[in-house]
């Protein structure tokens, strides 16, 4: 697990009202989905370039609630694990 580094996103944020998970960044591409987590309220906005490049990899976003995120990554072997967890709101 590492911190996400949104160094990348904060420009953007003007624009969502909260930084948001941006192609960017360092995302764990990998396997055939990836869970994020978009916080308590699911705050988290996700730019479609983060969905237009999961496409082109064949990787599915599934983009919910962080303790509903939590629940699918329950289910899930660590040697497939790719996940972004927002956990601060």
């Amino acid at each position: 697990m590492t911190k996400r580094a949104k160094k990348a996103s904060k420009g953007r944020r003007g624009d969502y009202g909260h930084t948001p998970l941006t192609a960017e960044e360092n995302l764990p591409w990998g396997g055939e989905r990836l869970i994020v987590g978009t916080g308590a309220y699911g705050a988290l906005p996700i730019t479609p370039e983060v969905y237009r490049r999961a496409a082109e990899r064949g990787i599915e976003v599934a983009a919910v609630p962080t303790e509903e995120a939590l629940r699918l990554l329950a289910d899930v072997d660590a040697k497939n694990l790719y996940a972004v967890i927002h956990i601060t709101c």
